[in-house]
């Protein structure tokens, strides 16, 4: 009998562990071209920082879009700062003097030699250089993890795995088959289903994100019976105490 519960709980274990961690299969020590390698490139509805410098930054200075914001106390004090350009429902951006500039589908850099060409080449700046940031990239993760929230994002590249560790990873409960991005581009909308378990998430279309996926993880069936569980055992408990007083009832009125 000892032999058989001992076995009993190896299995259990290994079972446990299938569901648990993370790329299995994966092939260790052996090098892999990637071949799904992309960058956050901009969207309508991103934000944008740009800021022009040259030689001569006063005439630099027209192109940056530098705000003053100020606070009266007990003395004045002026603080400047960089506003952001929108990108329009098209993908332009409104950038002085150029006009409507085409962004959408570009990275960082491809923005700033799109600009620094313009600049240079209709001879409004020499030797312009150019430094464009998001101002508003962010993922979220809700679902069975540790920290559930919206997190900012401040490279052009970014995994899934990353916006997990972000999040505190999952919680032991939470399903590694069962993670889903949500992704938004244009006018559509696609969840997809990844598996953590398996090294081919690396070539699932989700494993680099885009700005605005939402990462949803799946509690297991028990923790997702949680609530059920807990809704039967106060039923239960209810239940047993209506047949208690109606035995204590009866037992009364046969001793009377």
């Amino acid at each position: 009998m000892l032999c058989i519960t001992a076995v009993a709980a190896a299995m259990a274990s290994c079972n446990s562990s299938k569901n648990v961690l993370y790329m299995q299969d994966a092939n260790v020590n052996v090098p892999e071209t990637i071949t799904n390698m992309q960058q956050i490139t901009v969207q309508p509805g991103d934000k944008l920082t740009i800021m022009v410098s040259c030689k001569d930054p006063e005439l630099a200075q027209m192109f940056n879009l530098v705000e003053t914001n100020t606070r009266i106390g007990q003395q004045k004090s002026y603080n400047n700062y960089v506003s952001a350009y929108s990108v329009n429902e098209v993908g332009d951006i409104n950038f002085p003097v150029l006009g409507e500039v085409h962004v959408a589908g570009l990275t960082r850099t491809g923005i700033a030699e799109l600009l620094c060409h313009r600049l240079e080449s209709e001879d409004l700046l020499k030797d312009p250089v150019v430094t464009v940031e998001f101002a508003n990239l962010r993922v979220s993760v809700i679902g069975d993890v540790k920290s559930p929230s919206t997190y900012e994002i401040t490279n052009d590249r970014v995994t899934l795995f990353e916006a997990l560790s972000m999040a505190g990873d999952l919680n032991v409960t939470g399903k590694r088959d069962g993670v889903y991005v949500v992704r938004e581009e244009g006018n559509k909308r696609t969840t997809y289903k990844v598996d953590l378990r398996s090294a081919d998430v690396m070539n699932s279309p989700v494993f680099y994100l885009k700005q605005n996926d939402v990462i949803y993880v799946e509690p297991n069936k028990t923790k997702a019976g949680q609530s059920s569980v807990n809704e039967n055992s106060f039923k239960s408990a209810g239940l047993w105490i209506s047949v208690a007083s109606l035995l204590t009832s009866v037992a009364v009125l046969i001793w009377k």
